[in-house]
């Protein structure tokens, strides 16, 4: 079987020894030693300013929105993972959806002025497969207006926007390092934000609103990760050189092996580098995804309709809305089976049967 993807996992003895200390010093979460070390070390790799290193990706937009004090309506995109959407209705507040650009498939930044109201505070955007949406712009209509911006960048970790880390933008960006991506800590996930205060806030929200031995300052969670965790995301970060020239290399031979194949990808965002965390394609026509589906499973490979639906008119906790754009996308997108361990060979077969269709 060829799955969609499959974690990256290093050495065992290397994680073993990772290991073995944890279970010298017995300290397994409360922001050990190795969850402190992973912090510093992602806040220099990513070349950042105040990362913290929490639960999950999930836990990252809920901490994002609370620490920001957002009530009323954020802005988002429906052509992301539901927990873009989920989170913001889980924090009280109302998802109002923008449409995307057909292009690069991130929220269409023209039509963002449009949708705002006197109840909107914030926009939460996401780096759709990674590549960036337009902070510029969504900038400038964040200042206009007087909005907070939040970044869902859980596909974007290593990509950097003219010479600056993705993540340094927006109020607060957050990421995933949830097993499935290109660099993973098992489960886990981080926030950045340039505000000092700001990061003070979400440390405090990360540890259930502790501000003291007994005090407490702001309403707060568990968004704590272990040491356990931390483990693998420190070995892992040795090999991300090398995840990245493997993903590359499987990037670039299936855009070989299917030129002239009826399908486009998105057209990524131009200054900014690319990290080869998914291969998506959207194809001619629904029809066809199918079809090619169906030819792939026949051979035990399978592939994943991401993002689809669109989340603007499949979630039951919201009414309904068709986005021209987003509809016609979310029908016709897919993301081959793309993981380190995969081998090019396969990659080869898998262009061979969708071009012999």
């Amino acid at each position: 079987m060829i799955p969609v993807v499959k974690p990256f996992l290093p050495p065992f003895e290397e994680y073993k020894l990772l290991l073995e200390g944890i279970w010298e010093r017995c300290w397994l979460t409360n922001m050990g030693p190795l969850a402190t070390e992973l912090e510093n070390k992602l806040q220099k790799t990513l070349n950042v300013s105040n990362l913290l290193f929490v639960t999950n990706g999930t836990v990252a937009l809920q901490m994002a929105i609370k620490a920001l004090d957002l009530k009323g309506e954020i802005i988002t995109t429906p052509f992301s993972f539901v927990a873009t959407t989920s989170t913001i209705v889980w924090e009280g507040c109302t998802p109002v959806f923008v449409d995307i650009d057909r292009n690069n498939l991130t929220i269409d930044a023209t039509k963002i002025e449009k949708a705002i109201t006197a109840n909107t505070v914030a926009i939460l955007a996401t780096h759709v497969y990674g590549n960036p949406c337009d902070v510029e712009a969504i900038d400038i209509i964040a200042k206009k207006y007087n909005l907070k911006v939040i970044y869902d960048g859980a596909h974007a970790f290593g990509v950097e926007y003219k010479g600056k880390s993705i993540f340094e933008y927006g109020d607060i960006s957050t990421c995933s390092l949830h097993a499935t991506k290109l660099y993973h800590s098992t489960e886990g996930g981080f926030v950045v934000t340039k505000d000092k205060d700001l990061n003070i806030k979400l440390q405090r929200i990360r540890n259930f609103g502790i501000s003291g031995f007994d005090t407490f300052s702001d309403l707060g969670l568990n968004g704590k990760n272990s040491e356990v965790h931390a483990a693998m995301g420190i070995v892992n970060l040795k090999y991300i050189e090398n995840i990245h020239s493997k993903r590359k290399l499987l990037y670039e031979t299936y855009t070989e092996g299917l030129r002239g194949f009826a399908a486009v990808q998105p057209i990524w965002r131009e200054g900014a580098t690319m990290n080869y965390p998914y291969y998506p394609l959207v194809l001619e026509s629904e029809e066809l995804l199918l079809c090619v589906r169906e030819a792939l499973l026949q051979e035990d490979i399978h592939l994943r309709r991401y993002f689809y639906p669109s989340l603007a008119s499949s979630l039951p906790y919201l009414p309904e809305q068709l986005l021209e754009v987003t509809e016609d996308i979310a029908k016709r997108a897919i993301c081959l089976p793309f993981y380190y361990d995969l081998e090019v060979k396969d990659v080869k077969r898998i262009c061979k049967i969708m071009c012999g269709m």
